[in-house]
Parts: structure tokens; sequence; C-alpha cells
């Protein structure tokens, strides 16, 4: 083969590869992100700028987009219904914080495993005769949680069958319930109840069974409709999630932001109720 010709084998063989590597590279450098606006310490609108969310969600989020070379702005796009339509029309480009559901698997990409996972725990007065040891339990007895709940879907098909659970507007008032004996436990995620109950003065009185009853997924989703939702994002956010947790990061980004969510709770011109 003359030199001629090798050159321009060379070259061929170079523009056939220019498709794989602008791939590896990504379609784009900026995610829009949503999700939440109510659900520290995970997500929640920022007080001081109401345009942004901050959390735990976040930060990791834009510690992970930083080690990829990806810009993040997460967003607040209105009520959680609200957040996903934006992101299931393509105007957003990812949930910060999406719950696995199977009619959502049309419209958003999961990236597996979860960026973090919410486990909800029994509080029960201190003085209570219920004894707790599996949801089964509970049977029969009456209960109460947040109406901003997210439960996994088995679980709540169980608990539309099996539980007696009042929804409340928010935890505060569950809780209220809850110690004045209208009822016998309250379903709330470990960091939102430990924080509301202690914010509320109630550590005295009620306690959190160890063992969680349901452990529902905050997911990454990326929407269908994203000109960012390529191969090599999702295998890279999926790697990502995998070495996430050995790194330790997410419970110091939590604790973090248990402590801001405390001390936003001590501002009445800041508090969100839950």
């Amino acid at each position: 083969m003359d030199l001629r010709r090798w050159s321009g084998l060379c070259w061929l063989l170079g523009l056939s590869m220019l498709p794989s590597l602008a791939g590896a590279a990504g379609k784009c450098e900026r995610l829009v992100v949503t999700g939440s606006p109510d659900a520290p310490p995970y997500l929640w609108r920022d007080p001081q700028d109401p345009k942004h969310l901050i959390g735990a969600s976040a930060d990791l989020l834009q510690q992970i987009a930083a080690e990829l070379g990806l810009k993040v702005e997460l967003l607040y796009a209105g009520k959680r219904s609200q957040a996903l339509d934006e992101v299931r029309s393509g105007r957003m480009d990812m949930l910060a914080d999406a719950p696995l559901t199977v009619s959502e698997l049309e419209s958003l990409d999961y990236i597996h495993p979860p960026l973090m996972e919410n486990d909800y725990l029994v509080w029960t007065r201190k003085d209570s005769q219920l004894v707790y040891n599996q949801a089964q339990d509970l049977h029969g007895h009456p209960g109460a949680m947040s109406e901003k709940s997210r439960l996994t879907q088995p679980f709540r098909a169980f608990a539309e069958q099996q539980l007696s659970l009042v929804p409340m507007p928010n935890l505060t008032q569950a809780f209220q319930k809850l110690l004045l004996g209208e009822v016998q436990y309250v379903l709330a995620g470990r960091y939102a109840g430990m924080t509301m109950v202690e914010t509320l003065g109630m550590t005295k009185d009620l306690l959190a069974h160890p063992q969680p009853i349901d452990k529902p997924g905050l997911f990454l989703a990326v929407s269908h409709n994203s000109a960012c939702n390529d191969p090599w994002l999702r295998g890279q956010l999926a790697k990502k999630m995998t070495e996430l947790p050995a790194s330790g990061l997410t419970e110091a980004v939590l604790q973090r932001n248990l402590e801001r969510w405390k001390a936003q709770l001590k501002n009445p011109a800041s508090t969100q109720k839950q």
C-alpha cells in the first residue's frame, strides 16, 4: 500500500471515530433540573432565592455534575406535579428526586441506583401499648401521615388495603394528632420526622421505631424529551450513583442540610410547614 492510500485510509478512520468521540462528550454542558419544592432536608425552595431549590439532593447532584464537567441549575418549577410536567415535556431536563413509578417509564429514564433513600419510620407515643415489629402489626390501629408523603407503590397499595391512615396537610398536624391520642402512630421520613418532633418540643413524648416500614428511593430521572438525554450521560450518572454509597458523602451532605433546615425553622419568616 503506497503512502497516499495509507494516509487516505487513516483520514477515513479518523472521520468514522468522530461520532463516538462526540457522543462521549455528551450533547450538552448544562442541565436544568427541578424537583419537589417541599421535601427538606432533601429538596426545598430557597427562602433567600425562591427561583432555586436547595437541599441534600441538590448538593449531591451539583458535586456529581462538577466531577463530570457539567453545569447544573436547580430551578423551582411549581409544586411537585408541575415540576413533573416540566420534565416530561423536556422544558427541563431532569428531576432530582423522582419516585419510581411504572407509569412514568414512558416519559422518564430513571438512573439506578437511587441518589438517596428516604426511610419512613413509625412514630408512637412513648406510653403507647402498640407493639410494632412489622407493617402488619399496624392493622386495625388508626394512624396518620402527611399528605405530601411519597411511599413506594407496593407499600401504598398495602396501606390502602390493610391500614387506617388519615392524610394530614403537614407533619405538624399529624404529630399533634398523635400527641392528643387521636391516632396511635404516625408515618414520617426519618429526618423530617426527627426534625419536626424536635422543633415541636415533643421529643420527651414521642419515639421513632428504628425498623423502617418503607424505603422509597429518590431517583434522578431524565426526560425522554431532553436534548441532554444520551447514553453517555445516563451511564456516567449510573456510575456515580453506584460509587456514592461507599463515599460517605451522602451522610455528610444530609447532616449539613438538616442543620440548614433547622436554622430556617427557627426563623418564622423562612419557615415552610411540612
